[in-house]
This record gives structure tokens, sequence and C-alpha cells, in this order.
């Protein structure tokens, strides 16, 4: 987004109005208090007028007007105009009519110049500065907006490609008029309950995200049948902790399809998950796999791409991912601090 089309768009609202009284006050009495006479007279208070006029003009119509529509030149030369209008008013009417005996009786129009073109200046400052801090607001808004609508679609991704794999294996117990068919349903119609109501904002409770892994480790389960072993082990896992939604997932079902997709007798997958007292989560997913697959999948597919933009999104600097191969052993490490529930 351009700046230059953002500054000075916003609309003026009560708080500006206070800010801008507060800080016109406090400029004036600095100026008052730095004479030698403590007493302020109307003239004075006449000639701060004329700046805050000149200060509006420049700050709150010309900026807007031209540095909006980049007409830099048009913007100098309509503050000289103000500030020239502004200390020809001072010296040959404010000056004559509230100052006769003294500062009325001399032109001094470079001296002048000195004198106010500064003071302007610095209300004009005052606009700025609080533009500048709205529009720093306005910014973070987007980024965030941008940041949410880009969690959303990553996490929509998920959705699909969940889906047609459990599908694909539905259709398979279906077809086989498997009497384990009703179960499959039921733990699939569990998950995409979960997914679909559940999962909708950045973090859910740990539990119920431990809870759905280990419904979904069931359900894939059903694939293995005898080819191997599949071990599930939890500790510390409570609803004290919210987690990210579906992040674990993602590396049970990539051990999953990587394993059965290999058509090995000796199928290995092991989850592991540990809390521990300082809220840190441990997550360890390991699987066999076959050298003859493209071994190089199994570390950039999708799912996992996906998985590490969402982390990074999310947790920034608080998490750590080791992904590693060995021995026909694939093995995922991930560690995130976790956000405590509010209560």
């Amino acid at each position: 987004m351009d700046t230059n089309h953002v500054i000075m768009k916003h609309k003026i609202t009560s708080k500006e109005v206070l800010f801008q009284i507060v800080v016109h006050m406090l400029l004036f009495m600095t100026i008052a208090v730095t004479k030698r006479d403590p007493n302020i007279s109307v003239g004075e208070i006449f000639v701060f007028i004329n700046y805050a006029l000149a200060a509006f003009l420049i700050g709150f119509i010309f900026v807007p007007k031209f540095y909006r529509d980049r007409r830099i030149i048009f913007l100098v030369l309509s503050t000289v105009v103000i500030v020239i209008a502004s200390i020809l008013l001072e010296e040959l009417f404010i000056e004559r009519v509230c100052f006769p005996e003294n500062r009325g009786r001399t032109l001094n129009i470079f001296f002048t110049i000195l004198h106010v073109f500064p003071k302007i200046m610095m209300l004009v400052g005052f606009k700025l500065g609080w533009d500048t801090l709205v529009m720093r607001q306005e910014m973070e808004e987007l980024k965030d907006l941008a940041r949410q609508s880009e969690l959303q679609f990553l996490q929509s991704q998920i959705n699909p490609h969940f889906l047609f794999n459990n599908l694909n294996n539905l259709y398979s117990y279906a077809i086989e008029g498997s009497p384990r068919t009703p179960e499959i349903i039921l733990e699939l119609s569990g998950l995409l309950r979960y997914m679909l109501y559940e999962c909708k904002g950045d973090y859910v409770s740990l539990r119920k995200d431990i809870d759905q892994l280990e419904n979904f480790i069931n359900l894939n389960e059903l694939q293995i049948e005898d080819r191997g072993v599949v071990t599930f082990t939890q500790s510390g896992v409570s609803d004290n902790y919210m987690i990210a939604p579906l992040l674990l997932i993602v590396f049970v079902e990539n051990a999953f399809k990587h394993s059965v997709s290999s058509q090995s007798d000796n199928i290995d997958i092991s989850v592991d998950v540990v809390v521990n007292e300082e809220g840190l989560l441990i997550f360890n997913c390991k699987n066999t796999y076959s050298k003859k697959s493209n071994t190089d999948s199994l570390a950039h597919g999708i799912g996992l791409e996906n998985v590490r933009k969402r982390l990074e999104l999310i947790y920034g600097d608080d998490y750590d991912l080791n992904c590693s191969t060995e021995n026909e052993t694939y093995d995922v490490t991930l560690t995130v601090k976790l956000k405590e529930q509010s209560r």
C-alpha cells in the first residue's frame, strides 16, 4: 500500500481535536513564559491565533490536498504564500493595532520571518505527528488483517487435503464391505466437526487438539492392519494451554502417507507428545519409509511447507522444527512455547 495515498485521509476525531488543543495551549504558554514580562496581553493571543490559523490551513487543508496527489510544488508554493500572508497580517495589522507603542512602529520582515516560520512549522508538525501515529496504527491493523487472511488460507488448505486422503480410505473399506466402515465414518465425522466448528481461531485447547490427534491416529491405523505397529504416548497434556489448531496432525498424516506407500510389512510409526512444567510442548513423530520412494518429498511436501509457514506466522521465534532421515526412519521434532489458557 502506498503511504502517500494513506496519509491525511482519515477523519478528524474528538481525540485529535483534544490533542491539538492541548499542544497549542502548551506551545502558547511556552512562548508566553519565555518573555521577561509574565503578563499575557490580548495582542499576543491574536498573534498566536494568526500562527494557528496559518498552521491549520497548511496542515489540515493543503498537505492533504497536494501531498496525497504528489503535487509537491503546489504544496511548497501554498505554504510559502500562507506564511507570507501570516507575516504581513502580523506586521501590518495586528502589531499596529495591538502594539502601537513599540512593535507597531517598525517593519522588520526578515526578523519576523525568523520569528514566525518556526512556530508555524511546529504547529504543522503537531498535525503531521498525529497523522503519522494514526497511519502507523492503520498499517498495523492492515498487517494484522493480512496475517489473519493468510492463516485462514493456509488452514483451509489442510482441510481438503485431509478429507481427500480419508475419503479414499473410507471408499476402500466400503467397497470391501468391511465392518469397520461405520467406525471410520464416526471417527471422520468427529474430526470434521472439530475442524469446522472449533478451529476457526488462532488457538484451541491443547487437550482438545491432542484428543483429535489421537482420533486421527486411530483412524489412519486401520490402513496398516497387520503390517506394522503404531504407538502414541502423551504426558503433561491439559486444558491449561492453547495451541494453534491442526499443526500436529500434518506431521502424523505425512508419517502414515509415506509409511503406507512404502508397501513394507515392517511399518513403525511412533508419536510422542510431552508438555513440561514450563509450558513447552515437545512433539516427536517417527516413521519408517522406503529408500526407493522419493525421500525429498518427505521434508518438502505441501503439508509440511504449509505448517512451517503457519508456525512462522503464529509463533515467530517461539518454536523450533527439526526434520531428519536416518536408517530408513524419518524423524520430526517440534518444540513450541504454548500459550496459557486465559481464565
